[in-house]
């Protein structure tokens, strides 16, 4: 899908996790306050960074590729959370973008592309100590991004 290339959008990437949902719940609500578009991101990782990430969710498909798995699991993601939030005309307007490569080097690139107001990203905190209150992902792209970034935990 296009995307605009103005400070007229809030990038919210997203995982799929509860997490995400609520990252992409709170930009929502960010975008309506500040009369943004909502550009949702979904980056299809590096297969050997996380083995079995998709098929583990579809297992009944293994013979597609996992750009596919994804694209259906981002599809069905959107259309859970529009119907669940379905209050939010932001979240209804918003735009998605799929891309493929490692999070947060293809992140930043779409940010730079987009060219956000802020980007909105959810929080593991699973790695280790140093990493306790936000996930390694999220604060690489705060250390990183030349845009604002709000982490939600």
């Amino acid at each position: 899908m296009s995307v605009a290339k103005s400070k007229d959008n809030l990038l919210v990437p997203i995982d799929f996790t509860k997490h995400s949902e609520k990252a992409l719940v709170h930009a929502a609500q960010l975008a309506d306050a500040m009369s943004l578009t909502l550009v949702i991101l979904h980056v299809v990782h590096d297969p050997a960074e996380h083995p079995g990430y998709y098929l583990r969710r579809r297992l009944k498909k293994l013979a597609k590729r996992i750009e596919d798995h994804a694209q259906e699991m981002l599809e069905s993601f959107i259309a859970d959370m529009k119907k669940k939030y379905n209050d939010s005309e932001t979240l209804q307007n918003s735009t998605t973008k799929m891309v493929v490569g490692l999070p947060v080097t293809r992140i930043l690139e779409v940010a730079d592309r987009v060219k956000p107001k802020m980007i909105v990203m959810g929080s593991h905190g699973r790695k280790g100590f140093p990493k306790l209150l936000i996930g390694s992902n999220a604060e690489k792209v705060v250390r990183l991004s030349k845009y604002p970034v709000t982490i939600v935990k």
